[in-house]
């Protein structure tokens, strides 16, 4: 609807010219056909004066000095030429107004100066026709300049933005290498002191003909498996714009691995998966696995004497993924929500689902993720 309106505003402006023109050719004994063909093409012509204007302003030109030349009518047959040098001057082409104004204004001069009786009566017509168009030079003149300046001034807030948001880019990219940085000072040597002592006590339990505890198997496991994940974290830090799915490969494939290694911390979990496995989405694999990684912690450091069960529902249109446990969580006494909550609302909240994580009235708590699948990766 927008596109169309200035061309509607245009056609009525030329047919509200062709009709007061027309009006006054028509009522003018010496007007004939062709001054009145002639004033309404040249006021027709109107409808280009935006997208056209040199075109609009030569054939106003040529008709009205056809009407000026065999009409006295006065200002009116001037006015479809003052809106061309209007368009004309405002598209930059000062020059060909000038000259068209001219040729306009001599004809009507030379024809229509002289009155009935021979004497100058009709010069201050003349003269104020001159100021009319005059009058059209300057208002052209201002439009165009405050044009000029409305779009150097969207120029100059464009620019800005772009700055503003370079120099917020700039800034989040100096932030993430911070934080990078941080957790390869603290975070690395710290895991790398657990998984070469863990290493340690295995190979000297071994050496000494001793079975190694399953919890020491389990400490250095999850201390290579945070090495590198922390390693892959980090990569994303300093690379943003690489793939996630190649620098993140948690998913519910490690599932397994997930799951035995809270059994050896003496943990008793089973696993339930139920409908039509199939690939899912980048997000939504390392959501689920993020899920029940973070649920069997909970249930290792909360729920005392427990056994976990995860459920993995493949559904039509989403993954359902739930960790109940039988602990010691009271229905009438909700847990504080720690970061390891937050961050799994967090996580379901950016892909669309709903998370409940609650305790159950039966005893012990249950973490339920309803996880849209969208488009297949």
């Amino acid at each position: 609807m927008d596109r169309w309106r200035p061309l509607a505003q245009d056609g009525l402006l030329a047919a509200g010219m062709a009709l007061l023109v027309s009006v006054v050719v028509f009522t003018t004994p010496r007007a004939g056909a062709v001054e009145l063909v002639a004033a309404l093409a040249g006021s027709l012509a109107l409808v280009a004066w935006r997208r056209a204007p040199l075109v609009s302003l030569l054939v106003s030109t040529v008709c009205m000095i056809v009407v000026a030349g065999h009409v006295q009518s006065g200002p009116t047959a001037a006015f479809p030429m003052m809106v061309a040098v209007f368009a004309a001057i405002r598209a930059g082409r000062l020059l060909v107004a000038v000259l068209a104004s001219a040729l306009f204004l001599g004809v009507d001069l030379v024809a229509n100066l002289p009155g009935a009786d021979g004497s100058l009566q009709n010069l201050p017509s003349t003269v104020l026709l001159l100021g009319w168009f005059v009058a059209a030079g300057v208002a052209a003149t201002v439009t165009r300049h405050r044009q000029a300046y409305l779009e150097e001034a969207e120029q100059r807030a464009a620019e800005a933005e772009r700055t503003r948001e370079e120099t917020a880019r700039r800034r989040a990219g100096e932030e993430r290498l911070r934080i990078a940085r941080e957790l390869h000072d603290s975070l690395t040597h710290s895991i790398s002191v657990i998984k070469v002592q863990a290493g340690v006590a295995v190979h000297l339990a071994r050496r000494r003909g001793e079975e190694v505890p399953p919890a020491l198997l389990a400490i250095q496991e999850a201390s290579g498996d945070a090495m590198r994940e922390l390693r892959a974290t980090l990569e994303v830090l300093r690379e943003p714009d690489r793939s996630d799915g190649d620098a993140l490969p948690s998913g519910l494939d490690r599932l397994d691995g997930l799951v035995e290694r809270a059994r050896s911390t003496g943990l008793p979990a089973t696993v339930t998966i139920s409908g039509t496995r199939r690939e899912l989405p980048s997000e939504v694999d390392r959501a689920a696995y993020r899920i029940v990684q973070e649920a069997l912690t909970n249930v290792s450091r909360h729920a005392g004497e427990a056994a976990a069960a995860v459920r993995i529902d493949y559904a039509d249109e989403g993954l359902v993924v739930q960790v109940d446990d039988d602990g010691e969580a009271d229905p009438d006494a909700p847990p504080v929500p720690g970061t390891g909550l937050l961050g799994m609302r967090e996580r379901v909240a950016a892909l669309g689902g709903r998370l409940r994580a609650e305790p159950r009235p039966e005893g012990g708590f249950t973490v339920r993720a309803e996880l849209p699948l969208g488009d297949p990766s």
